[in-house]
Parts: C-alpha cells; structure tokens; sequence
C-alpha cells in the first residue's frame, strides 16, 4: 500500500482516536528497555547524535512539554511523545504510548521498528539481512504514513495533502529530514528541523513591506512551508510587530498589527493561517507610520503572551524576519 493510501485511512479512521491515553503492554515489535537508542547508536552514531539533539528525544522530557501536559495528567498526550513503533501498527490504528525509556521520547524504534511478521527487524532505505537490527526497505518510510499517526492529531499532515507539495511529491522528509549536505549517499539528517529552527522558518516565509501614501503595507507569504503556517495550532502563532524608528533609525516600542494562528478546538478566534503558498495583506494605516518603520515577523512555540497587554516579542518569541522603510515623504 502506498504512504498516501497508507495516510488516508489513518486520517479517515482514527486521527482523533489516536490520543488514547493509557499506558500498555508494548505490542509486537517494540524493544525491551534494555534495547532502545544506545543500541542503534552503536552502528548508527551520527544518527544517533542527531537524534540526541532533536527536540524529538526531548518529546517526554522538555519541561515545556511538561508544564502543557500538567506533567502528563493530560494523558492524551503520552501516545505521542513516548509512542510505540507506528510501523508496527495496522492503517487506521491509534498510536499507542510504551510503557519505558520515557527519557528518549520519540525514539529511534518509534518511527524504524517493525511488527508483526517482521517483528525483531526495522525499516530502512535498502535489505540488510546480514545487520544487527536486519533491516527491510520500506517505501513509507520517507513519507507521512510514519508522520501522520503523530502529526497529524493537529492536523499537519492533512495541510500538506491538500497543498501543492504533496501533488508535486515533496514529503515531509525533503524539508525536516534534508541529506547531509544535500547528498543521499550519507543519508537523512536525523535532527528533525521544525519549529525551533530559524533557518527552517526563514525558508518558510516571505515578509515584505512598501510605502503607499503615507501608510504601509505589508506582505508575508508562505512560500517554502508544505503545510500552513505555522501548523499545530495548539502551540504555534507568529506575529507581525510594528515600531517607528524616531528620530530615524532609533526604535521606539514594539506595537502589534497581526497575528497568524488557527484556533485550538474551541477557542474563540479567527483562522488566520498562511496555507502553503499563500500571502497575507496587511495594511499599516497609523499616522506615525509616515515616520520610518522597522516591520518585523515573530515566531512564538507557545501562543500566550505573559502580559497579553504588554507583549514582549523579543523576550518570547523569535525574531524571524524584519524589514526597515524611511520616512514618507523622503527629508
């Protein structure tokens, strides 16, 4: 079965059932305690220490992660940061958390091991009978059917179906998985780029900014995301911020002019998400605004601001792109 055919029917049949909150027995396939990252990493250790630094090994452990969980009283949250291999499940079956090595979150077995009549051996590029671990080409593995059981419960991989991407064969590894220096023949960086990447971001969108008249407008486009942006609208929101630069070139104080977030559930706010390849219009109308202006692009990993009042987006966000126009009319 093919990666999207593969998706489709775990999209259909059960992308809101995958948040099953228990713990289980851990199912055909999955590695004994003893036998979890260090293992691989023995054979595999550039992966392997890719793997260390992604916030991936840090799914269970990141006091973020913590803090959002209630320390993981939220318990629909577990099956996906300490899952078991989703290989080893049937299309349509929820993720399912392991019951050990919650230090390694979302491990190597996670996304590699495999079940059923290939229980004992992992998904891999090419056949390697002859392997400790007896990898087994799978063709899904460079695609959403190993994302989607996790990544799509807030509707990530959905996005990317619908987008020019998918129709163009671009998957999810081509952007968070790149080749080591951009050649296949040493494999997939395993640092899992994502959000917390400001490069990754910087590919992502486009801020752009322009006189007219004596106000502004401003232009941010989603022109290398394969899915909104930003996605996973539970954690993620990026924010355009305006100042004027009085006397010029000296910046005043930041002032907020437009938000892009999609609502969590029923949150009482406007979807005002980017879809790939999309742009925003965003007017600048102020009177100070004829001054010069320094426009700037935040990213936030979490939505709130500590004084929603008096947001800081130096101090709680990242600065993702800014943009300086002089005053109108020029002096």
């Amino acid at each position: 079965m093919s990666a999207r055919a593969w998706l489709g029917l775990a999209v259909i049949a059960g992308a809101g059932v995958a948040l099953v909150a228990v713990f289980r027995t851990p199912p055909s396939g999955a590695a004994p305690a003893e036998d979890g990252a260090a293992a691989c990493g023995a054979c595999h250790a550039e992966a392997h220490g890719e793997w260390q630094s992604s916030w991936h090994s840090r799914a269970w452990s990141d006091p973020e992660v913590r803090a959002r969980s209630n320390d993981f009283a939220n318990a629909e949250c577990l099956p996906c940061h300490l899952p078991e291999p989703v290989l080893a499940l049937a299309p349509g079956d929820p993720v399912r958390a392991r019951a050990e090595r919650g230090d390694e979150g979302v491990d190597c077995r996670a996304c590699h091991a495999l079940g059923g009549a290939d229980a004992g051996r992992v998904a891999g590029t090419a056949e390697h009978a002859d392997a400790p671990c007896r990898p087994k080409a799978v063709a899904e593995l460079g695609g959403a059917a190993v994302c989607g059981p996790c990544h799509n419960q807030h509707q990530t991989v959905t996005e990317w179906l619908v987008s020019p991407y998918a129709a163009e064969g671009v998957d999810c590894v081509d952007c968070h998985m790149p080749f080591r220096g951009g050649d296949p023949a040493r494999g997939r960086d395993h640092t899992m780029h994502g959000g917390h990447s400001l490069a990754l971001l910087q590919a992502a969108v486009d801020l752009r900014a322009r006189r007219a008249a004596a106000g502004v407008v401003i232009e941010v486009e989603n022109v290398g995301a394969g899915h909104n942006f930003p996605t996973d609208e539970r954690l993620r929101a990026a924010d355009v911020f305006w100042r004027p630069l009085v006397p010029e070139g000296t910046p005043g104080s930041w002032r907020f002019l437009y938000r892009f977030r999609s609502p969590y559930r029923d949150e009482p706010i406007e979807e005002t998400v980017l879809p790939a390849r999309a742009m925003q219009t965003i007017p600048l109308a102020d009177p100070d605004a004829a001054e010069a202006v320094e426009v700037a692009l935040f990213y936030k990993l979490t939505p709130y601001w500590a004084d929603p009042e008096h947001p800081d987006p130096e101090r709680e966000s990242m600065l993702v792109e800014r943009v300086e126009l002089g005053r109108f009319p020029p002096r």
